[in-house]
């Protein structure tokens, strides 16, 4: 079965998200379990950790449809000493609230070397950064998301997810999210059926497709291999409808969080109506 949501605001405390995702008809969503914009947050209070878990089981939401995204600040693969120990600290801290919520997987962009050492050092930072934080939490699968390969973001490339994996010790608990938009601007021809079908036929070669937990469904405002992050709302931008068609018929992304990150959120609804309509 498909579950197609979006990323839901969690505006006035996590337990509001589950409800504005069942407002819009998602069977899945997306949330930041803290603000995304700082480093740390006061602690969750159990009253609010019963409303989520209390909304979810109201509004039939199960972990595996549930995929939390960290904040923005974290860079798990940060050469500076400071900065990646703060990266660390937040990162475990967004875990743990993940355990305290009953959520099972934390989705996160690897990380950045900022011009300032070699990818390879930074994947391997990146690696022990999540081996460190598997290691302080438990039932909580680290997710990696594909990125656009923007400046010195890592991660656009399948082998380097690929190197990430190899070097986490406890393999059970690391996945992977793939986002369209960034697959797409990385360099991944997806707009077509053939190209669609090569692209996924690589991402289980290099990657392994049991990895996959969930989705990102966007449009982008770029060019194929601009390795440029602009999100667009879906037929909007260069992708176009086809591939969104052969995703929600393709039985591999069956039982996992599909989740819409485009744009304009009005169109939320409509796009999750049209999403499933497209399923033959």
């Amino acid at each position: 079965m498909k579950y197609i949501g979006a990323h839901v605001s969690a505006e006035g405390g996590v337990q509001n998200a589950p409800l504005n995702a069942a407002a819009i008809g998602a069977r899945a969503f997306a949330l930041f379990i803290k603000n995304q914009k700082q480093w740390f947050a006061k602690p969750l209070s159990a009253d609010t950790i019963k409303q989520f878990r209390d909304n979810c089981e109201k509004s039939g939401y199960k972990p595996f449809q549930i995929l939390p995204h960290d904040g923005y600040l974290i860079n798990l693969g940060n050469p500076e000493k400071e900065a990646l120990e703060k990266s660390r600290e937040s990162f475990i801290d967004e875990m743990k609230r993940c355990e305290l919520l009953g959520l099972d997987r934390l989705n996160f962009h690897p990380g950045s070397h900022l011009g300032k050492t070699d990818e390879e050092s930074c994947l391997r930072t990146i690696a022990e950064s999540v081996n460190i934080s598997l290691d302080k939490t438990s039932g909580v699968t680290a997710v990696i998301e594909n990125t656009a390969g923007q400046g010195t973001n890592l991660g656009h490339r399948f082998e380097q997810i690929k190197y990430i994996i190899d070097h986490i010790e406890d393999k059970s608990r690391v996945g992977v999210c793939f986002d369209t938009c960034h697959a797409f601007t990385a360099g991944y021809e997806i707009r077509t059926q053939e190209g669609f079908r090569k692209t996924f036929e690589e991402f289980d070669r290099i990657i392994g497709i049991k990895y996959l937990k969930g989705m990102h469904i966007n449009d982008s405002r770029k060019e194929h291999a601009s390795r440029v992050d602009r999100h667009e709302n879906l037929g909007k931008g260069f992708l176009g409808e086809e591939v969104f068609r052969l995703i929600v018929n393709d039985p591999r992304f069956d039982d996992m969080p599909l989740i819409l990150e485009t744009p304009e959120d009005s169109l939320w609804k409509e796009e999750i109506e049209r999403l499933y309509s497209f399923i033959v």
